[in-house]
């Protein structure tokens, strides 16, 4: 599994960016994905998750302001993030639980991409 996070880059406070991370390998089932996010100096912090079944969950921090939204045949999560506060800078780091046929999950985790906002 190698999941490819991009979408981030500097906007202004109050401004909108969507994030996408895909996975090339096709050989793999998935079940929850999501992203974390890690500010300098900061542990990293779940951001937001999407189940299979397109259950989601957030942090109380960007609820009402992130989405995160999944195309399963695609192998690909999205987190579109709007009404950005420069407290939103951090490294975006998106992951997914993956299986081959019906062995345990594994969590994977892609590289991450870098979300600035000024103020």
């Amino acid at each position: 599994v190698q999941l490819q996070a991009s979408g981030g880059g500097l906007v202004q406070a109050g401004g909108s960016l969507r994030l996408s991370c895909t996975d090339s390998e096709t050989d793999f089932s998935f079940g929850n994905m999501g992203w974390s996010r890690q500010a300098p100096g900061h542990q990293r912090e779940l951001v937001a998750s999407i189940s299979t079944g397109g259950a989601t969950w957030y942090d109380d921090f960007v609820k009402g302001r992130f989405t995160i939204s999944r195309d399963s045949a695609k192998n690909t999560v999205y987190l579109q993030m709007n009404s950005l506060k420069p407290e939103d800078t951090a490294l975006y780091i998106c992951h997914a639980d993956a299986r081959m046929g019906f062995r345990p999950y594994t969590t994977y985790y892609g590289q991450g991409t870098l979300v600035t906002v000024s103020s």
